[in-house]
């Protein structure tokens, strides 16, 4: 392992029959959750953690973020909703509308406002939820295959225990509805590794958006160009995020650990593997703050299941076999059935001079404006 980790405390970990249930249900990840919970299983992980059993929010709790009439919209679908209303709020293409829609984002709220509320109680030191990490999500609609912001959720609820709070977002796609949420102030801390490119969803991101007024140099976004691999990652965060932490000094870390920049995923754009993903959280838990750790974008399902499955076990310090253990999915991992993943033949478009550039500009607005 990369870094000494003791806790005075077991490990969180937010599971439960319905939330895998419920989330496997969801369009555009259909069957992920089920796929992801297995291997973990497999490995008999979730043995050495404590489980947080998590309970359903009201769609009173999620206005804290969502506005009312989106919360109607979700808690009144039906067949016969009209079709004017679910685009206004986002219910069509990215997010379509769905059987048990209202029931599902209620428990991803509940799982990741639980796993804060047990942060924020001090009964452990890092928390895991995978079933969260929705940063798309908008305070009047759906965005981006995201029907909440539970990320948004769970900062708000740190806030009432932790005065300063850094959200980390690794996924391949701009954490825009978290950054916005918070681009006023200097409470919240966010600091995305992403790909910025002419017409890549979300469009935001770019290196000179810095947060605004009380909140400028709060918002820190380090661009990547196609191919970026784990070195590529790991210079990045190394360069950089010891100097945020040090200068910002979060009392409680969120972490969105997105797989979707993971070699195979169907966007085909970064090369990274599950050790780049896990080298950057196991960084991150070893400041020693309250973590919370969430699950975000994937569209390669058991890649996506292997690195978080990886990510939890180095967090625990447990070594796990390649091999891949006999369970009910064994058969989505052939042919080869290991958790290696090898990070393909893809050029990293990220050269030194640029590298340099960004981690530049990036150190030069933290030194003078944190």
């Amino acid at each position: 392992l990369l870094y000494t980790i003791k806790f005075e405390a077991m490990i969180g970990f937010v599971t439960s029959t319905e939330l895998i249930e419920l989330t496997s249900c969801i369009p555009k990840i259909k069957g992920r959750s089920d796929l992801v919970s297995s291997l973990i299983d497999a490995f008999q992980l979730p043995e050495k953690m404590d489980i947080i059993d998590p309970i359903r929010i009201s769609g009173l709790q999620l206005t804290e973020f969502h506005s009312k009439d989106y919360i109607e919209a979700l808690e009144s679908y039906n067949d016969e909703t009209d079709k004017e209303l679910l685009q206004k709020h986002g219910l069509d293409y990215d997010c379509p509308p769905f059987v048990r829609m209202f029931e599902t984002v209620c428990a991803i709220g509940g799982s990741s406002i639980d796993a804060a509320e047990a942060l924020a109680l001090k009964l452990y030191q890092v928390v895991v939820n995978w079933f969260g990490g929705w940063h798309h999500g908008q305070p009047q609609k759906a965005e981006g295959f995201c029907y909440l912001n539970d990320c948004v959720l769970a900062i708000k609820y740190l806030r009432n225990t932790f005065d300063k709070v850094m959200y980390v977002d690794l996924d391949l796609h701009h954490g825009n509805g978290v950054e916005e949420a918070f681009y006023h102030s200097p409470h919240v801390l966010t600091y995305s590794v992403h790909k910025f490119e002419t017409g890549f969803y979300p469009g935001s991101g770019e290196i000179h958006s810095i947060g605004d007024g009380k909140g400028r140099g709060y918002s820190i976004n380090i661009p990547l160009r196609d191919g970026a691999s784990d070195s590529t990652l790991k210079r990045v965060v190394d360069a950089t995020l010891p100097l945020v932490i040090r200068k910002f000094s979060p009392d409680a870390i969120v972490c969105q650990c997105g797989a979707d920049g993971i070699a195979g995923d169907p966007h085909q754009a970064f090369s990274y593997t599950p050790e780049g993903l896990s080298y950057v959280t196991q960084k991150i838990v070893s400041f020693q703050k309250p973590t919370l750790l969430l699950g975000g974008g994937g569209y390669n399902f058991t890649n996506v299941a292997r690195a978080w499955t990886q990510i939890t076990a180095d967090i625990l310090g447990e070594s796990i076999p390649d091999s891949i253990p006999d369970h009910k999915h064994f058969c989505d991992y052939g042919p080869g059935f290991e958790m290696t993943i090898t990070p393909g033949n893809m050029k990293d478009l990220n050269g030194e001079e640029y590298l340099s550039g960004i981690i530049g500009v990036v150190t030069d607005n933290i030194n003078s404006l944190l």
